[in-house]
């Protein structure tokens, strides 16, 4: 696979001087996960090598790719109003490039849709197969039509691309691809597939050449990441990049309940460099909506895990994931999942309005609940959520907490990332950034913290 992509990555450079001194230019627009995040990065890496100029505004581009999502339907209408504006766009200038790629690509009604309303766009696949992004670019200078190759399931795992990292002292690493746990209200297992995990072996290999490189942070990345399976558990692969000199942090997500064993529990307790946070989602707090969820959890199995963690690793931040208003969703459900979240005492939490999903079964349910009484849930429970994450912030004034320091916020201070994956605001030397430092907490806002370098 490595030997055609690469071949296709040449040709296009040829292509590419031959047309012009000037160096042309492509941008990538990733919505969705982080897992799309790192597959964009792998777009632009073999970009790069094609002889692109990677930028990030897409009205400066010859060539626009848009890595898609399809976990909720916000997603999908912006990318719908992105394509509706370069529509003209495309029509003064029939050498710009319009790519689709990611899991809405998977979808046969979203491909009807586009075919209808989209005929402008010139490459369209989806996520198993984005290794042949340069074979399809190719087959496209060719011909000059629209080229569309979805394919229904992985063929292989193919990972030794080109990446061009957003950061170069952290990167995300895949594990593991798909999920097997077909929740009633998600599309994920049909566009991304059955779990698949990849060879230990490789995994690690990837992240010592990343710390060669310099890269001192890796977030290990799964669509359901601890039900990890490649020959090892998901604690012991923990157990081995542990071990990897000069990665100082790891992360991973994101995690399901019903998959964090005492092993992942102990790793988080025993090992230094595994940050002291946990992605945890719960979806929902009513054990009747979650078993209609088909989320395979009770509300009190979840907080007994909740508490089994926190006695183990009481420094633990937790985070999570939670819905309001799936079909059938009562007060006295509703009710349930506050009542999680005050006892569980979340640091952050991203809170979601239901999204029907053609496809799934919980698009057919009865009792799709009325959008005026969702809404109202949901700024309930944003404001419950705020206060918590609020007064766990306020904890920690006068606190000094290590942070890497990782950019220039628009205030211009520097931004940083404590171990609990908290966002601190420091005044500082740009020449900073990549490095770690202490910090002195000085105030608390609700979604941040300001400090001082000391």
């Amino acid at each position: 696979m490595e030997k055609i992509t690469n071949y296709y990555i040449e040709r296009l450079l040829e292509i590419n001087k031959a047309a012009g001194a000037e160096r042309p230019k492509a941008c990538v627009v990733t919505y969705g996960c982080q897992m799309n995040a790192r597959d964009s990065e792998k777009f632009a890496g073999m970009l790069s090598q094609m002889g692109y100029e990677i930028v990030k505004d897409e009205h400066m581009a010859d060539l626009v790719i848009f890595n898609t999502c399809c976990v909720r339907e916000n997603a999908e209408n912006k990318l719908y109003g992105n394509l509706g504006n370069l529509k003209e766009r495309k029509r003064s200038n029939p050498h710009f490039k319009i790519v689709l790629a990611g899991c809405m690509m998977q979808q046969d009604i979203v491909l009807d849709k586009i075919k209808a309303a989209h005929n402008h766009v010139d490459i369209i696949f989806g996520t198993h197969n984005i290794y042949r992004f340069p074979e399809l670019l190719h087959s496209h200078f060719e011909t000059g039509g629209m080229i569309i190759d979805i394919w229904e399931e992985a063929k292989d795992i193919v990972e030794d691309l080109p990446s061009q990292r957003e950061y170069p002292f952290k990167a995300g690493v895949n594990i593991m691809y798909g999920c097997d746990n077909f929740c009633t209200y998600c599309i994920v297992p049909h566009v991304r597939g059955r779990e698949r995990s990849r060879k230990p072996e490789d995994i690690l290999a990837e992240i010592r050449e990343m710390a060669a490189d310099g890269v001192t942070e890796v977030m290990l990345l799964g669509q359901n990441v601890n039900s990890y399976d490649g020959g090892i558990t998901f604690a012991q692969l923990l157990r081995k990049v542990h071990e990897i000199n000069g990665i100082r942090r790891i992360r991973f997500t994101s995690s399901h309940p019903k998959d964090v064993t005492d092993d992942v529990i102990y790793a988080l307790r025993d090992l230094p460099k595994v940050c002291k946070q946990l992605h945890l989602p719960f979806q929902a707090g009513s054990s009747r909506i979650l078993e209609l969820m088909n989320r395979k959890h009770t509300k009190e199995w979840y907080l007994d895990l909740v508490a089994k963690i926190k006695e183990n690793v009481p420094n633990i931040a937790l985070t999570t994931d939670i819905m309001v208003g799936f079909p059938g969703e009562t007060e006295d459900d509703f009710e349930d999942t506050l009542d999680i979240v005050r006892k569980a005492r979340f640091l952050g939490a991203f809170t979601f309005i239901y999204s029907r999903r053609h496809g799934t079964p919980a698009d057919q349910m009865p009792d799709q609940v009325a959008d005026v009484v969702v809404k109202a849930r949901f700024n309930r429970l944003v404001a419950e959520c705020n206060k918590i994450q609020l007064e766990l912030n306020m904890e920690k004034v006068d606190g000094v907490l290590e942070i890497l320091l990782e950019s220039v916020g628009k205030n211009g201070m520097l931004n940083g990332r404590t171990d609990d994956g908290s966002l601190v605001h420091v005044a500082g030397d740009v020449a900073l950034i990549g490095q770690y430092a202490k910090a002195r907490i000085i105030e608390a806002k609700t979604f941040y913290l300001m400090g001082e370098l000391i």
